[in-house]
């Protein structure tokens, strides 16, 4: 079997609610666009995935796939995975780490279809099922957040994590706030994305020790390790870093060897495709860590996200990120949360994944070869 083809389609993402997580990430413009990758095989078999996101439209990073990374899988074997990974790997100074991990995405949807089976089986299932935690964007308002943490235990969610507002003092008074809302039996998480310099992240982190937070995520600067490595050694909460840590997969080691994190993050998007996540979870693993997967940012992105979660046992929750909408878009019947809060294994062919076909040509802007 043989690569014949790759071609992006991009298309508008309409109806899309206003969100953001950070000062560092503005809410999407309108209609961002999204990309289809679609590669084609001499055996008939056509993988596909997504590229962009709700926050980044796939125009930003679509010319460097087509023009840098489409020559170097054209003619290839689409099962030769790690190979075309290393090969991709090799030209990121062309590329994004987003274009690579789509190819690899949809590789992986090639590799699934030709054995007819799940991509989570390919790689050996370890589990059925995860449990899900709601994952706020940044709120209006104090009294939003508690609005929608109480909608979020009726949903049947026993874990929510905030990206909390502006400012030290607003963001202790809602942690303090929702923990008195919702008692010791739901599980509060917090990912502040970078918004403090040491002496308030360490003034925060040990309110949530009081306050029993589960997690406490990216507090600090995506590449300050040095900072990282003393807050560690003051807090007993464990700390979550490496989701936007600069470079891929290569760039867990450093963090590891500082022991400047508790838990590493990552996603088939921000790291460059299954393959990397897949390898990041095994090295967290021989270092008795947990590898959390971060959500990503597309409706294929966390169908991918989600066959690694079940065939490694070292990642505790699927992420749902709200709005829903915001993160959905242009698959038919997606990932949905049963109501003990918890995501199941997807059990069609590679991705398992209903792409709407019928939706993308309606709203196509323009097709990439």
């Amino acid at each position: 079997m043989r690569i014949t083809d790759l071609s992006v389609t991009l298309f508008e993402w309409r109806g899309l609610p206003a969100a953001s997580y950070s000062d560092k990430n503005p809410a999407a413009a309108a209609t961002p666009e999204l990309g289809l990758v679609a590669i084609e095989t001499d055996a008939g078999i056509t993988g596909h995935a997504f590229l962009g996101a709700s926050f980044r439209s796939a125009r930003l990073d679509v010319l460097s796939l087509v023009r840098h990374l489409k020559p170097a899988v054209l003619g290839q074997d689409p099962l030769a995975r790690e190979y075309l990974w290393q090969a991709l790997s090799k030209r990121i100074r062309a590329t994004t780490y987003r274009c690579i991990g789509a190819i690899d995405v949809a590789l992986w949807d090639i590799a699934g279809k030709a054995a007819n089976l799940p991509i989570h089986q390919l790689l050996g299932t370890c589990r059925r099922k995860v449990p899900a935690y709601v994952s706020s964007s940044v709120l209006g308002s104090h009294e939003a957040y508690l609005e929608q943490a109480a909608a979020m235990r009726a949903r049947g969610f026993r874990a929510y994590k905030i990206h909390p507002p502006a400012g030290l003092d607003a963001t202790i008074r809602l942690c303090r706030d929702l923990r008195d809302l919702l008692g010791p039996e739901i599980r509060l998480m917090i990912d502040p994305a970078g918004a403090f310099a040491y002496p308030d992240a360490l003034t925060l982190g040990r309110v949530l020790e009081e306050l029993d937070f589960y997690w406490y995520e990216d507090p600090l600067a995506e590449d300050d390790a040095y900072n990282y490595v003393k807050l560690r050694q003051k807090l007993d909460i464990p700390l979550m870093a490496t989701e936007y840590s600069p470079g891929g997969f290569h760039a867990y080691a450093p963090w590891i060897t500082a022991q400047a994190t508790d838990y590493l993050r990552g996603d088939v998007a921000v790291k460059g495709g299954l393959t990397a996540i897949l390898k990041g979870a095994h090295l967290a693993e021989a270092f008795r860590m947990n590898y959390e997967i971060h959500h990503g940012g597309n409706s294929l992105n966390n169908f991918a996200n989600l066959h690694v979660m079940m065939a490694i046992g070292n990642c505790e929750y699927f992420e749902v990120l709200l709005p829903e909408r915001a993160q959905k878009y242009a698959v038919i019947d997606d990932i949905e949360v049963d109501a003990d809060g918890c995501v199941h294994a997807v059990d069609a062919p590679g991705l398992g994944a209903t792409i709407d076909f019928d939706l993308i040509r309606a709203n196509t802007t323009e097709v990439l070869r």
